[in-house]
């Protein structure tokens, strides 16, 4: 057999969890065609690469991202792609551009998701071709696709399509039959076009941008039981994917939403819920979490949580961050767009003191820890200040309060004050009994949103190290081989796309990781410009040492540091609709090592 790439010697998973071990693997026409015990036939071969003391997995799969935006104007999706994310899912978090227009999109995505509004709007205005789901699709393979996409429909997207912006977030309007009826057709729509389900929000401090709608909760947040019933019904018979974000102020919302993925009388609601994480706020509640979703599948739920495997380290500008949306006050300072009023706000001692009594709060679930000793200055105008927190600044300055030391910085220099705390997932031990439990999914990274807070498109390198280091220190938590499947195949069976896997047969989705280089270089994180966001410098990752090689059908899109000259002019990626059962082959390579035909 003549191959178009022959990978050789590689450590090699197959992203089912099973044994790993050395291979030659055959790649052609995109797909693979040979895993062997031995050397392969390279005559002919003009693509061989040699992964010696490299480890060859499957392209990981994100399942929560905001590319639906980024995605229109750089197909390429190039800070996924180059740390190996060969899928991701767009449309989480009740948000995406199919059916609303250019405005309606920059006033959902602009604020919540930190995408400069103005952006969001030309973006859609440009690039939006397609009038339903059917089209959306056709129009995302029509673009130069670098990794592969799936997608949900967004719940804010079809409610203010359908109702229209202002009524979709107004308490006291209610769809009529009719708009109820549209809206389960769009998500029929949405289902048969190949979409792995709806996501819906419930959180109430993700806030719309713009003018007329602005400071509301997104729309999803105001449908009531009996229109989330029969969209979730819709689901149930489908077996297709609810995604949703509970109202962590509301327990009662949560318990909703954990029971709902129960069946009963009626199918099981497969649910992904965001999401789970070790709160610094709130340290015993990530101990339930993994019981919740053990005991509603043992009652024959299909629950899980979503968990970023890393801890969650944020940055900010200013006040420029989603944090402070949860308190009254926060919210009020991100509610003025006006520099010169929000400063004026900031300086008047009325609203300092709900400030300083909004952060001293201790009652009712939060996600910040509201604690300015334990957030530190990286960069300011003022080199004084620069490496202490805002608490040691107040110290500093006479003993005035955290609160409002941060707030006379923030009004001195505006955004050229940038800072950074970690919220959650600050315990190893913890992120160890997370990535183990089996009701919480690997996937939370918010890739393509919150451009200047933070970085996680490395999230799956990173689990990687996690369990590398504990397996070198003799106290590993999983297998190397459960780490890759966490990340890969048993994502991609949940949602059940043809993604995740790398065997005889499947697509050649795939990068090769140096593992010498699985070190603190990933905890590190540097700048790049958005051009198509006006020249934005965002927070990225670079692992390239880490990263050598990056495959998409067969095609390498990343190597050493470089991309293909065709990245970003020809599709290798392709939209992966939700299939009616996992495709899981019965094949084994481990089993049956020598070379075979697909």
């Amino acid at each position: 057999m003549t191959y178009d790439t022959v990978i050789r010697n590689g450590r090699w998973f197959d992203g089912t969890g099973g044994p790993s071990a050395t291979r030659n693997i055959g790649i052609l026409a995109g797909r693979v065609v040979a895993v062997s015990a031995e050397p392969l036939d390279e005559t002919g071969v003009h693509d061989v690469v040699d992964a010696t003391g490299k480890w060859v997995l499957p392209g990981f799969v994100d399942i929560h991202t905001h590319y639906d935006v980024e995605v229109l104007g750089s197909p390429a999706l190039p800070e996924s792609l180059r740390h190996g994310v060969t899928t991701v899912l767009l449309g989480s978090c009740s948000l995406s551009t199919v059916h609303v227009g250019a405005t309606t999109a920059g006033d959902l995505f602009g604020r919540v998701e930190a995408i400069p509004r103005q952006h969001v709007i030309g973006a859609v205005e440009e690039h939006k071709t397609w009038r339903n789901c059917a089209e959306y699709v056709d129009a995302l393979e029509a673009l130069p696709l670098g990794p592969n996409l799936a997608a949900f429909i967004g719940h804010s997207d079809i409610r203010a399509a359908t109702m229209g912006l202002d009524r979709a977030t107004r308490k006291q309007v209610h769809p009529t039959e009719h708009e109820l009826s549209r809206m389960e057709s769009m998500l029929t729509e949405a289902l048969d076009s190949g979409f792995v389900g709806m996501s819906s929000q419930q959180l109430l401090f993700d806030k719309v941008d713009g003018e007329a709608c602005r400071s509301r909760t997104l729309p999803s947040t105001y449908a009531r039981a009996g229109e989330i019933r029969r969209l979730n019904a819709i689901l149930r018979r489908r077996n297709r994917v609810m995604q949703s974000g509970p109202d962590i102020t509301n327990p009662l919302n949560i318990v909703s939403q954990v029971f709902n993925a129960l069946g009963g009388l009626r199918p099981h609601l497969r649910t992904s819920l965001l999401s789970a994480a070790d709160i610094k706020a709130n340290p015993a509640v990530i101990r339930i979490m993994g019981p919740i979703a053990r005991f509603v599948n043992r009652l024959g739920g299909d629950f899980r949580w979503q968990h970023l495997p890393v801890p969650f380290e944020v940055y900010a500008d200013g006040i420029d961050l989603v944090i402070f949306e949860e308190f009254g006050s926060g919210a009020a300072a991100l509610h003025l767009r006006d520099e010169v009023e929000r400063d004026s706000l900031l300086r008047d001692e009325g609203y300092r003191r709900q400030f300083r009594k909004d952060y001293e709060s201790k009652f009712g679930p939060r996600v910040w820890h509201r604690d300015f000793f334990d957030a530190q200055i990286v960069d300011c105008p003022d080199p004084s200040v620069i490496g202490k927190s805002f608490g040691q600044v107040g110290v500093d300055r006479g003993g005035i309060h955290p609160v409002d030391a941060f707030l006379d910085l923030v009004v001195e220099h505006g955004q050229k004050l940038r800072w950074r705390t970690t919220i959650s997932n600050h315990r190893p031990e913890m992120l160890r009994r997370m990535a183990a439990e089996p009701g919480i999914q690997m996937g939370f990274s918010d890739a393509g949103a919150h451009l200047r807070n933070m970085a996680f498109y490395n999230f799956g390198l990173r689990l990687l190290r996690h369990v590398n280091d504990a397996a070198k220190a003799g106290t590993p938590f999983l297998s190397m081989e459960q780490a890759v499947h966490r990340l890969t195949g048993e994502l991609a069976d949940w949602y059940r796309i043809d993604a995740g896997h790398l065997r005889v047969g499947d697509r050649a989705d795939l990068l090769v990781l140096d593992p010498d280089y699985l070190d603190a270089s990933l905890e590190t994180y540097t700048e790049a410009k958005v051009e198509q966001y006006g020249g934005l410098s965002r927070m990225v990752n670079r692992n390239d040492a880490t990263v050598n090689a990056v495959y998409v059908a067969g095609r390498p899109v990343f190597r050493d540091g470089d991309f293909g000259d065709f990245v970003g002019h020809a599709r290798t990626g392709q939209f992966l609709r939700a299939q009616s059962t996992p495709a899981v082959p019965a094949t084994d390579p481990v089993a049956a090592p020598l070379t075979r035909t697909a």
